[in-house]
């Protein structure tokens, strides 16, 4: 259970009122930069519910993010008609793409070419915005950050940042050791320098799992404050069970469980297989529905190979990626909902499965240890404990009456989250920060409007002190950010060299077996 004062740092800081949404910020431009704006994830997901209600209330979005390397985009925004893409703008919502090199184990994720800050301000406003907010920052959020430390501090727009995604997380996972140690040391040290900047005046944090790292990284405590998710309970709700899909799953009346996550060794699905196979192994009839892909055809199939047995046998079905009323009906036609990721910030899939009144098993680490209750609304099990989830699993499975009264408890409490209350919590901070920074510098919006590579250039008082020109500090500060997103980007290329090399050497060592 969260702490007093974490309870405390759920409401916004002034005098908002979460029912509402602030006057003072109809009208504001904002300058979003999410990591990914096109697939169908998580934390894409919660960006678009807070891009939707900020258009539909009156302020003024423009949404930075990277091209769509994906083969297919599921995601649109439903109340953004002015959205516009390639570096184009509109009066309104402009949308601009910019380029950047996907991932090899996710191409929903790209590290970003470097962009000047000036650039984006161009390309969306025409001007420098009101405020700045990071969506789960990475390798644009890093660069927006890195930049803005380079300005004086009248011109820095103030900047806040959700931290959606645990980076170091997925690096202890997916390298080994020591290499693993090493890029965990670069993300933590990349991400403290970073946020402890007085630009950024605010951090968003998901669970008290987030909440710890970023102490730990020495991240001031008066900038943490939390914000849980919310689901949308008219399209995940119990309503939505299928007797005709549960009839395709499991014919012949197996207990069906689900997961919904997507394939990739940071979801827990090595833990998930060794489950199954206890499954299995006990005799419990069920039918394990795993809902979700990877743009990355090998890295899924590398996944769907862990369950090869058990397909053969007809326990597992993969039924791909499913979006909207197909995602909705999976969740409620199903029995129980395992999830095995140790690496999520918050956990959506597992709020949408309680709203669909579905239960939940999850591993007692990262966001879901604040969404389950324990023994009410499911269960949570010690993180390395296989046999222990199972057990868990088998209690749901073979006793009706505690299932369905864990089902009734997970809906009433998802029907606690709603989506509005959560962005307006958020839309309250940006209106506090935008009020904030004009009294503290005596402007308001119409005062930063002006040329913008001239507040561009405004950098830190040291230039003047030394009497530069113009054309010398704008060497200097691009040799700084040359530097900075060196470094920067000597991690990112590690990570993408790394993943690169090991599906080489898997793919090679395939050819191998299939001479031999």
């Amino acid at each position: 259970m969260a702490s007093q004062l974490e309870v405390e740092r759920a409401e916004p800081t002034g005098h908002g009122d979460l029912s509402a949404f602030p006057a003072s910020l109809i009208g504001k431009r904002i300058l979003l930069c999410t990591e990914s704006f096109g697939p169908v994830n998580g934390v894409s997901r919660t960006t678009l519910m807070l891009v939707d209600h900020l258009h539909a209330n009156g302020a003024i979005v423009a949404v930075v993010a990277p091209h769509n390397h994906t083969r297919q985009n599921t995601f649109v925004p439903t109340k953004s008609p002015a959205v516009v893409t390639d570096l184009e703008t509109s009066d309104e919502h402009p949308e601009v793409r910019i380029q950047g090199y996907p991932l090899p184990y996710n191409p929903e994720l790209s590290i970003v070419y470097p962009v000047r800050l000036s650039t984006l301000y161009r390309r969306t406003f025409g001007s420098v915005p009101d405020l700045i907010y990071l969506a789960s920052p990475a390798s644009l959020g890093f660069q927006v950050m890195l930049q803005l430390r380079q300005q004086h501090p009248k011109n820095q727009v103030p900047i806040i940042a959700n931290f959606q995604t645990d980076l170091s997380g997925y690096c202890t996972i997916l390298f080994p050791p020591p290499l693993s140690d090493l890029a965990v040391y670069i993300f933590a040290g990349v991400q403290g320098f970073l946020f402890r900047h007085q630009s950024v005046k605010t951090i968003f944090y998901p669970s008290r799992f987030v909440r710890r790292y970023l102490e730990k990284n020495d991240v001031p405590d008066d900038k943490l404050h939390m914000l849980q998710r919310g689901v949308d309970t008219d399209l995940f709700n119990p309503g939505r069970r299928s007797e005709d899909l549960r009839e395709q799953i499991a014919p012949g009346g197996e207990i069906i469980l689900i997961c919904v996550a997507r394939l990739a060794a940071e979801k827990g699905f090595s833990f998930l297989a060794e489950v199954a196979k206890i499954l299995d192994e006990r005799r419990l009839g069920f039918k394990l529905f795993i809902v979700g892909g990877n743009w990355n055809a090998a890295v899924e199939n590398e996944i769907k190979e862990l369950f090869t047995n058990l397909v053969e046998k007809g326990k597992v079905v993969f039924a791909g990626f499913r979006v909207g009323e197909s995602l909705a009906e999976a969740y409620s036609s199903a029995d129980i909902f395992l999830h095995c990721s140790i690496t999520e910030t918050f956990g959506l899939v597992v709020l949408e499965s309680m709203a669909s009144g579905v239960p939940v098993v999850a591993r007692d680490e990262g966001g879901p240890s604040d969404i389950v209750r324990n023994g009410k609304t499911g269960y949570l099990v010690p993180p390395d404990e296989v046999t222990a989830f199972a057990d868990k699993v088998v209690i749901l499975a073979e006793d009706t009456v505690l299932r369905k009264r864990f089902s009734e408890d997970a809906r009433r409490q998802a029907e606690e989250a709603t989506w509005e209350r959560i962005n307006n919590q958020v839309a309250w901070r940006m209106a506090d920060t935008i009020a904030e920074r004009d009294s503290e510098t005596g402007i308001g919006s119409s005062g930063r409007q002006g040329d913008v590579s001239t507040q561009i250039m405004g950098t830190v008082p040291v230039f003047g002190w030394l009497f530069l020109n113009d054309a010398l500090r704008a060497r200097i500060v691009d040799a700084r950010l040359v530097g900075g997103m060196a470094a920067i980007s000597a991690a990112w290329v590690t990570v993408g060299g790394y993943l690169a090399f090991s599906k080489l050497r898997l793919w090679l060592n395939k050819r191998r077996v299939a001479k031999d």
